[in-house]
């Protein structure tokens, strides 16, 4: 496990895009009593060894709630990471797909975690472009590994990046007020204590409604939530976050937006001792850049499309102004979601960063 936590230090030792995991994080995936999604996912990590040296990691996922909902039998490959040699490449999908076969597999898709949360999708454009901690990073060579092994496309993200208005645009100001004149909505404010103590299982249950029809998705479940809370809560600014409740009280909206923390990440190189918790906390704490990353934004299904996320970016962009955020990015958006996509048209978005999820069926 040491040697599947240390190798992409060394793998993108001198790389500025690349943004280091925390390693604590890395190994509460693998842990029973640390990652609630063990109760009802396998996972099994494998590290790839040549001439004495690491030179690939990967892990196989079994997530048998998704399966079930989905109707297939996949195993799922993560946090892969591999030089540029195809033997290398060839012997970590082996491996998790014997793995998934001996577990009745029938096919093998990735990268793809347990959950959302998780990070998803190889890297196959705008190589570039910085990463950040929502997402992989990966070489060029990473694509052309996996078209010479045969898989195919099974689903692609793409993510926006934006410039922060000075002044809303005028139709998200439109849209906004009449959005809550029509249904009777509202902004509403709660601290991480009451997000804590109940409204975050408010949250995760919008989250389960709107995110079922996304490909892969599985709900979370109460102590998946709990364990969400315990680890994403300290790193918000309940300022970035935006709730929106109707007239009974109902969340029918959530938008988690965060500041950007990945040079944080990168002068701690994934450790919290003995030094990195000082650049985490001066990151997370003391907001010493100008980037915003977007989380996510859920909507109510039956909400959807009625201009809810107009009131969303009419509450944030002043907040955006006032802290000093100058410009945004979202978390990947299946490249399918159409409404995902255009609601960001009134601020002349960028599409960057396509990333894909791969697919093969596994010889028998």
């Amino acid at each position: 496990m040491d040697d599947f936590v240390k190798f992409p230090k060394s793998l993108y030792a001198g790389i500025s895009q690349y943004v280091p995991d925390m390693d604590s994080d890395i190994r509460n995936t693998f842990h029973p009593t640390k990652n609630k999604s063990l109760e009802f996912a396998d996972i099994q990590a494998f590290v790839a060894y040549k001439e004495g040296k690491t030179v690939g990691r990967i892990a196989g996922i079994i997530n048998h709630k998704a399966n079930n909902i989905w109707k297939k039998q996949t195993v799922r490959f993560s946090m892969i990471e591999f030089i540029d040699d195809i033997e290398v490449t060839k012997a970590l999908i082996t491996a998790v797909e014997e793995w998934g076969k001996n577990h009745g597999m029938t096919s093998i898709q990735g990268p793809m975690g347990i959950t959302d949360f998780d990070k998803e999708g190889m890297l196959i454009e705008d190589f570039d472009m910085s990463g950040s901690f929502l997402e992989y990073w990966n070489p060029p060579y990473y694509k052309e590994h996996l078209e010479k092994l045969q898989f195919q496309k099974e689903a692609d993200w793409l993510q926006i990046r934006f410039q922060v208005p000075e002044i809303v645009p005028a139709k998200y100001a439109r849209v906004a007020r009449l959005s809550k004149e029509m249904f009777d909505l509202k902004i509403v404010t709660k601290t991480k204590k009451e997000v804590y103590k109940g409204y975050g299982q408010k949250i995760f249950d919008l989250l389960n409604q709107a995110y079922a029809p996304l490909f892969g998705f599985s709900p979370f479940s109460p102590e998946q939530t709990q364990d969400f809370l315990k680890k994403y809560l300290p790193l918000l600014n309940m300022k970035m976050v935006t709730l929106i409740e109707n007239g009974k009280n109902e969340l029918v909206c959530v938008a988690i937006t965060v500041a950007d923390f990945s040079e944080g990440l990168k002068k701690s190189n994934g450790k919290v001792f003995p030094k990195g918790w000082y650049h985490l906390l001066k990151a997370i704490k003391w907001k010493t850049g100008d980037k915003a990353e977007l989380m996510l934004i859920a909507v109510r299904p039956d909400m959807q499309g009625l201009g809810i996320n107009a009131l969303v970016f009419d509450h944030l962009i002043p907040i955006y102004n006032k802290i000093g955020i100058k410009w945004c990015e979202t978390g990947p958006q299946l490249e399918n979601n159409i409404k995902e996509l255009t609601q960001w048209k009134p601020l002349s978005p960028s599409i960057v960063k396509r990333r894909r999820c791969w697919e093969k069926k596994i010889n028998t």
